[in-house]
């Protein structure tokens, strides 16, 4: 299956994925700490293991970053 992963492609061998496991494949560390857009949509945390990855989907891990002035 040919998908794209931030902004990359990536081809999976398995023919059922969800973006749980796509975050473990991934190899995403903190996953509780990232956001998931599925083709442009955020994707709540609670499907995150419901929500399966199609043929041409498009995915973006966000990770966001702390900070300010001190």
């Amino acid at each position: 299956m040919k998908i794209k992963v931030n902004g990359k492609d990536a081809i999976l061998k398995q023919g059922f994925v969800s973006v749980a496991e796509l975050l473990k494949i991934n190899k995403v560390e903190q996953p509780d700490m990232v956001s998931v857009q599925l083709n442009g949509n955020f994707v709540k945390t609670a499907d995150l293991a419901v929500t399966q990855v199609k043929e041409g989907d498009e995915i973006d891990f966000l990770y966001f970053m702390g900070g300010g002035r001190r």
